[in-house]
């Protein structure tokens, strides 16, 4: 597997792996500051949409990936959202991914977040899957944390293999295949 460059994401991205994209790194310093989103050098940075769901345990609900209770989670949609300490919350990317056949796409959080003590965890994307990304924000520290909507959140980064896979997730009739918005656990 090779890691890609910024030129092969321009390319795929024409060919719409990535809707909408942004073909330069956006970044603004000072009073209208923003957290870097768009192509960089080997991967691609994410914005998460203005939808999330906050983790809360006032139903005292069991957290169970085979039964989940949605009621383990408050909506919030804002431009900002807040996570309580030792909790987290879920959003969506504004990006739409469609991955191509030989492409495996793993995603690690953003630098700026991390430093503030704010993990982003997702799985990775595999061949031929496509949807909207759901994000995980874990504010691993005994403060509230800011997640910023419309900005930078996480990088993807793009592996190429030298041959197609076997079986993709496509092939496979994955259980996320084409989800949007923020996707909760499925049985």
């Amino acid at each position: 597997m090779t890691i890609q460059s910024d030129r092969w994401i321009r390319e795929m991205a024409e060919e719409g792996m990535i809707e909408p994209f942004e073909p330069e790194q956006v970044r603004r310093h000072g009073e209208d500051s923003v957290i870097s989103y768009g192509t960089s050098s080997y991967g691609y940075d994410v914005r998460c949409a203005p939808k999330f769901k906050v983790f809360t345990n006032i139903h005292s609900a069991i957290v169970d990936p085979k039964m989940f209770d949605e009621r383990s989670f408050v909506d919030v949609e804002d431009d900002v959202c807040v996570i309580p300490p030792n909790s987290f919350a879920l959003a969506s990317t504004i990006e739409y991914f469609r991955i191509p056949e030989d492409v495996l796409t793993v995603c690690v959080g953003k630098s700026t977040y991390a430093r503030c003590g704010i993990i982003v965890n997702v799985t990775p994307l595999e061949p031929e899957w496509e949807g909207h990304v759901t994000l995980e924000f874990s504010n691993t520290t005994n403060l509230p944390a800011k997640i910023y909507a419309n900005e930078g959140v996480a990088q993807m980064l793009f592996f190429r293999a030298d041959e197609r896979c076997l079986v993709t997730y496509k092939d496979r009739g994955g259980k996320y295949q084409g989800q949007t918005g923020v996707t909760l656990p499925k049985p």
